[in-house]
């Protein structure tokens, strides 16, 4: 069994394709695995097995049987979904108490993709409130804990779907970033993920809704996998637009020379100058900074801040921002709040930090022409940089740093507010580890429209680097 659920999706499909297993057998294992380790990891917090079972039978019969609708890419192949995504007959709620009662009558428009190709959903994991930070943790169903050292983060918000796939939980998974949610979680975890870029994948059914154009252009969607050719594959399924082929060996690759002022951990350091010597001998290397580069974690910051949290607000408390700062004090002073701490927090500090209207109007105005440098700048490059400065911290360190009333984010955000703010496509290949044997990621980004290109470097990394290893201490 351990074989099986270290497999990628592109595997197991073909491997079910050819009746060298079958999706009820595949299912199974993954169910029984998932049993053994989610207790220790709180990873998976709705599950439908039961479904899952019943669609896996059904498969294996047409595929007994050769019927046409055994052809998709994803038949039979079990995969989880992060909790804001609807699924049918589940639950959507946020980490709000109060939508645990309702029950999705429709599923995503990506969901709907991938079941259109076979996918089995095996069940939903598990996101901070909201979505609103970058660490997994909220009062429905409580903290999501590293595999690889259960004192430490997954990071956010897609930090359920990233542990899970560590594990090897599902065969492939998938979540959203509008503020590294894809990429914390993939580099704590040490798995393979995916942002896509500005407005290439659907939204509909994503909870909760955007709003505002500037943060939809910064939501990407996308993959956590063990191989790239998952994620790619992923995309190819959910996205909008066809993957347009490009010549990687015409793109220059830049690992720029970050601000002296990052905190950059020694041995994220040293990997990155590991995987410059490793792309030197084929490719022309740059050290550039990129326009707007220390610019973009102020933009990124204003963007989220623009109504002042007013609409998430209304999303999650009965009584408007008495609810908030009556959760906040209740949690400041030991009692039970309704609302997580590090939702009405951020939801405080969005409201202190909202823009004013002449402020905003001159953002808009910087973003109009800041987005026509970048994606110039862009064209034909791939530009590689750390994810975070550290690897996986303590259980809310990494939220101490990002929402700080001292406005730290401007000093950690950068290398991650970069492709949400310029709507940015983006892989995330983990590259080694740290002194503690944690895992370390790079991002591979580029402009919307080039994302061929990071999938073929990443592949070319990928066997040359640490890559997607899946943890086994729970087995």
């Amino acid at each position: 069994m351990n074989e099986l659920i270290s497999m990628d999706a592109t595997t197991l499909a073909d491997k079910i394709r050819k009746s060298q297993l079958t999706p009820l057998e595949v299912t199974g294992a993954y169910i029984k695995h998932i049993h053994r380790v989610n207790p220790h990891l709180n990873a998976m917090i709705q599950n439908r097995f039961q479904e899952a079972k019943q669609e896996a039978k059904k498969m294996t019969n047409q595929l007994h049987t050769r019927q046409a609708s055994t052809s998709g890419r994803l038949f039979g192949v079990p995969i989880s979904i992060k909790e804001s995504f609807m699924v049918k007959g589940m639950k959507t709620t946020g980490g709000l108490p109060s939508r645990q009662q309702l029950v999705d009558e429709q599923d995503a428009e990506v969901v709907r993709r991938l079941k259109n190709e076979g996918a089995i959903i095996l069940g939903k994991t598990n996101t901070p409130a909201l979505c609103f930070c970058q660490e997994t943790d909220n009062t429905v169903y409580g903290r999501t804990n590293n595999p690889w050292d259960l004192s430490r983060t997954v990071g956010g918000s897609s930090g359920g779907e990233a542990a899970l796939i560590a594990v090897g939980g599902a065969a492939v998974g998938v979540g959203s970033d509008i503020g590294g949610s894809i990429r914390f979680p993939a580099h704590f975890n040490g798995v393979i993920g995916f942002k896509s870029g500005n407005r290439q994948v659907p939204s509909e059914g994503s909870f909760p809704p955007i709003t505002f154009p500037l943060q939809e252009q910064m939501l990407g969607i996308g993959a956590f996998s063990k191989s790239v050719d998952d994620s790619q594959l992923i995309y190819e399924i959910i996205s909008d637009h066809h993957l347009e082929k490009r010549d990687l060996q015409t793109f220059k690759v830049v690992i720029p020379d970050l601000p002296a002022d990052l905190p950059m951990q020694s041995e994220t350091l040293r990997q990155l100058q590991h995987v410059q010597q490793l792309l030197s001998t084929e490719f022309t290397m740059h050290r550039d900074q990129p326009p707007y580069f220390q610019e973009s974690a102020w933009m990124w910051q204003q963007i989220m801040s623009v109504d002042g949290g007013k609409n998430l607000v209304d999303l999650a408390a009965e009584r408007g921002w008495s609810s908030v700062i009556s959760d906040w004090t209740k949690a400041k002073i030991g009692l039970k709040p309704h609302l997580h701490p590090y939702l009405t927090w951020a939801l405080m500090g969005a409201k202190m930090f909202k823009p004013n209207t002449q402020s905003w109007e001159k953002l808009v105005q910087l973003i109009t022409i800041a987005q026509q440098a970048v994606d110039q700048y862009l064209r034909d490059r791939i530009l590689i940089l750390p994810v975070y400065h550290s690897t996986a911290p303590q259980h809310g360190k990494l939220y101490s740093e990002i929402f700080s009333i001292r406005k730290t984010f401007m000093k950690y955000m950068p290398t991650i507010s970069y492709a949400n703010t310029f709507g940015l496509p983006t892989l995330i290949m983990p590259i080694g580890t740290d002194e503690a044997n944690m895992p370390l990621a790079v991002q591979l980004i580029t402009a919307v429209g080039q994302e061929d290109a990071l999938f073929q470097l990443g592949r070319y990394l990928e066997p040359l680097v640490r890559g997607y290893q899946r943890c086994t201490t729970f087995d």
